[in-house]
């Protein structure tokens, strides 16, 4: 098949969805089909089947572009369109299916409403501009033949199918090299913005002077959180992805206390290296940290964070075994699975969760 991705997060910046793409493209080229990327240009030199739409700077969120406009007709012949947001590039990826009749998958990556505070930085504009986004983004949702998301639950009017975006079992593993070997080291890897709640960690990081924290990451809250930093806390970039297999496996327990990720990648990556986690007790965390894998706490308390990252570090659990669950492979083949059914839909087979959509139960073990 030659599939389309259409995504408004690519290369240059690093998150979630850039890494997700990036995966998923390598892992279905690798099965023979060809995968297009259509994103927003910046400082990155396109690949073969890269294809980037012209773009400015975006003014309200540092690292993310805005981008303007590229004609349908200069895109190539696709078989199957696939958005990865709900901005300008998943709007040209909609309206290229649509006049080529086509038919388009959508994966929810982000819920973008809890960006509008630290965007705006006035709770109450950004709280009315929530209001007003989340029913177009449904509407917008409803035009798809399917919608993914990580978990079973996502803050959206429509039917979904829970598929997790997955994690390479293969690159992340336990590593022989140690990069703390004689200090006990707590880590956390992602960006440094609002709904991360960094600023908790660094709290309960002045109540555990006996370890000490590394904190890798970019973002909007770099510049505060520097300011505020104990001495026990060491922020870095981020890491090259080929040394964060080294980084999961040097750290004896890796903490978040973030509220806005649709399945935490970083949490699973670091089970998938033999580390623990720490994490509140919210979505996704709810459902992908338990006690084979780590220890979950209640959001913003403190006391109890402090409480679980020091469980983490006195218990001995195999959470490589839990991190199994979402091995990319088995992702890859729901997705194929997806495509199989929107592209012969005339044939009688259901394109959506509302038409009985299920994915298959075999197991790839």
């Amino acid at each position: 098949m030659r599939i389309g991705f259409f995504t408004d997060s690519y290369f240059p910046g690093i998150d979630g969805v850039t890494y997700t793409i990036d995966l998923w493209r390598e892992e279905l080229e690798g099965r023979g089909h060809e995968v297009y990327v259509v994103y927003p240009d910046g400082d990155y030199e396109p690949g073969e089947r890269e294809i980037p739409v012209r773009s400015v700077p975006n003014p309200f969120y540092g690292g993310y572009r805005i981008p303007m406009f590229r004609r349908p007709s200069t895109l190539p012949e696709l078989d199957v369109v696939h958005c990865h947001g709900p901005a300008a590039v998943g709007i040209l990826g909609r309206y290229y299916a649509r006049s080529h009749d086509l038919p388009a998958i959508y994966t929810h990556h982000t819920p973008l409403e809890e960006y509008f505070e630290q965007s705006i930085h006035l709770p109450s504009v950004a709280n009315a501009l929530s209001r007003l986004y989340v029913p177009v983004e449904n509407a917008f949702l409803r035009s798809f033949d399917v919608v993914t998301a990580s978990t079973g639950q996502i803050d959206r009017g429509v039917e979904h199918v829970a598929l997790p975006v997955g994690i390479d079992m293969d690159f992340f593993g336990p590593t022989e090299e140690d990069r703390y070997p004689d200090r006990t080291v707590v880590g956390y890897s992602g960006r440094l913005s609002m709904e991360k709640n960094v600023e908790q960690i660094l709290c309960v990081a002045e109540t555990l002077p006996e370890y000490e924290f590394v904190v890798v990451g970019e973002g909007p809250r770099r510049k505060s959180l520097e300011r505020a930093s104990p001495e026990n806390v060491e922020l870095r970039d981020f890491l090259p992805r080929e040394e964060l297999p080294t980084f999961y496996s040097s750290i004896d327990a890796f903490v978040t206390a973030s509220t806005g990720d649709t399945l935490g990648l970083s949490t699973l990556e670091a089970n998938a290296c033999g580390t623990p986690v720490a994490a509140p007790d919210v979505p996704p965390f709810d459902r992908t940290i338990g006690p084979d894998n780590g220890e979950r706490f209640a959001h913003g308390d403190l006391g109890a964070m402090a409480d679980a990252i020091e469980t983490c570090l006195g218990t001995n659990r195999d959470t490589r075994a839990a991190a199994e669950e979402y091995d990319v492979r088995r992702t890859l083949a729901h997705l194929e699975y997806l495509y199989r059914g929107v592209r012969t839909s005339a044939d009688g087979v259901p394109t959506s969760a509302e038409d009985g959509w299920t994915l298959p139960d075999e197991s790839l073990d």
